[in-house]
């Protein structure tokens, strides 16, 4: 909206000819120089101009500017507003419904037709991380029906991030698969690395010992004994023929 302001138009000797008013090549009588809408004068006056028609301030805000979604008052020409969605305020009545704070130009968060300032929105609707019980703004895991962020749901032993990553756990404590490996599977007699027994993993049990499948071999030609017969011999396993000589 363009605001003008009419001034006296001069005659040829510079004299004011106070009974006429001009704007963009038209002419009125002071008398006729009014608002088209209300008709009140506007000879010294702002004014505005819409589709030819001349419109006190008071008029075209009314019928034109926009309209506070929060008060439903006008928003005057010249006054800051904030618009969100079609929506204008101005900028002292768009603040957050809880803390009624002006939100201004920080970021906010709409939720149910209420503006929230973030801080706010976290205190009242985001869930707490089991963890560090801070607000958990975007992404995070559920473990055990609990919220945790991302970067707080890690291995017991290592803190290595599980996010995305096999684990598992043991009373109710999660370990990647390494460190449970390392600290609670059994070790194979063959190659003494660690049976996980997890995914599936098969592995053979006798008087006490394991063996993953891959290493339940005879000792001595390394056939493998998986569903076969087979003999001990101190801390050996050998298969028949090998251990017919014993």
């Amino acid at each position: 909206m363009k605001i003008f302001i009419p001034t006296p138009v001069r005659n040829a000797k510079n004299l004011l000819v106070l009974t006429a008013r001009s704007y963009k090549d038209r002419h009125w009588h002071e008398t006729c120089f009014h608002c088209f809408q209300c008709k009140n004068s506007l000879v010294d006056k702002p004014f505005a101009a819409k589709e030819e028609h001349l419109l006190c301030t008071d008029c075209y805000s009314n019928e034109y500017s926009s309209k506070c979604n929060e008060c439903k008052k006008t928003i005057m020409p010249g006054t800051r507003k904030m618009e969100y969605k079609g929506n204008s305020w101005h900028e002292t009545c768009f603040i957050c419904c809880r803390c009624q704070q002006p939100i201004g130009t920080k970021s906010f968060i709409p939720k149910d037709n209420q503006n929230f300032c973030v801080p706010c929105y976290e205190k009242q609707f985001a869930m707490q991380c089991v963890q560090c019980k801070e607000a958990i703004t975007t992404g995070g895991v559920t473990y055990r029906e609990q919220p945790w962020h991302k970067e707080c749901f890690v291995c017991t032993a290592c803190k290595k991030q599980l996010s995305g990553q096999r684990f598992t756990s043991r009373d109710e404590f999660a370990y990647c698969l390494s460190c449970f490996c390392n600290l609670y599977a059994k070790k194979c007699a063959g190659c003494t690395n660690p049976i996980s027994g997890l995914g599936g993993t098969k592995y053979i049990s006798f008087e006490e010992r394991q063996w993953h499948n891959d290493c339940f071999n005879c000792k001595k030609c390394s056939l493998s004994l998986v569903g076969r017969g087979f003999l001990t011999e101190r801390d050996d396993i050998l298969c028949p023929e090998c251990g017919k000589d014993i």
